[in-house]
């Protein structure tokens, strides 16, 4: 996938999972979903020309040259007699549940253990991540989100961030996972089980049937998919249902008074 598709399903999953983890307003909806979209980008990080890697010039392009050898030289100890001969660095590593929950986990400990300065870079990053891949809208959005989340949790703005520590964590994990399931969805599919054994391969790439596969940056994820996950991440954001209702609601109703 395109990195503004795996952001758009990023921002989805996290309007959908935000009540889930006790979100309950819709400033910090946007903030979560905003965060877990950036996250989305972060496992093509093992790409040095992904959006990721280029975001803070030599600082994540040195991280993402870590990763790249971390993954080669995991994969060469790892593979399974029916893996391919290829290098292991993208779409292997960082493209598991493994990477995802790791990430999460670690972010969750950080956080907690790094205070409410440590909760701002993680959602400034993301926010970051999302406002490269979707747009310069994004920024704009999601600052009004925080300045109205800062006016709620006012006076203890800080000690109110340490609170969101856990849920950042899964805001990072539920990104990634995302971004591993559209990848699955194309051609090359994804070894998101690793290191689950499957048919004599460690790092073998699930995928749909052929017929439901489709290429990165084709029309199929440009002028279908995409468009799609742009209006249900409007329609998932809290309170969109209710207006919309509310709007039928008046058009019915003008209508019968004209019938009257």
């Amino acid at each position: 996938m395109m990195g503004r598709t795996h952001a758009a399903t990023g921002w989805c999953a996290g309007l959908a999972v935000a009540p889930v983890v006790g979100i309950t307003t819709l400033a910090q909806a946007v903030v979560f979903a905003a965060t877990t979209a950036g996250f989305a980008l972060l496992p093509d990080l093992d790409h040095p020309g992904a959006r990721a890697s280029k975001l803070l010039g030599p600082v994540t392009g040195a991280l993402s040259w870590l990763l790249r050898k971390a993954s080669g030289g995991l994969y060469a100890l790892t593979k399974g007699p029916r893996d391919e001969d290829k290098t292991g660095t993208h779409r292997h590593l960082s493209h598991t549940v493994l990477f995802a929950a790791a990430v999460g986990a670690g972010t969750a400990a950080g956080t907690a253990a790094g205070g409410p300065w440590a909760v701002a870079a993680v959602v400034v990053f993301g926010l970051l991540l999302a406002e490269d891949a979707l747009g310069d809208w994004v920024l704009p959005v999601a600052g009004v989100a925080v300045v109205w989340w800062v006016i709620e949790n006012s006076p203890d703005v800080l000690g109110r961030l340490d609170e969101v520590s856990g849920w950042l964590g899964v805001a990072v994990a539920i990104g990634c996972v995302v971004h591993c399931l559209g990848d699955a969805l194309t051609e090359s599919g994804c070894p998101f089980l690793f290191p689950v054994p499957i048919a004599g391969e460690t790092w073998y790439e699930l995928r749909p049937p052929a017929f439901l596969r489709f290429s990165t940056g084709t029309a199929v994820e440009n002028k279908v998919l995409l468009p799609l996950f742009v209006v249900l991440g409007v329609l998932l954001i809290p309170g969109v249902w209710a207006v919309i209702l509310d709007m039928v609601n008046v058009v019915l109703g003008s209508g019968a008074d004209q019938e009257a």
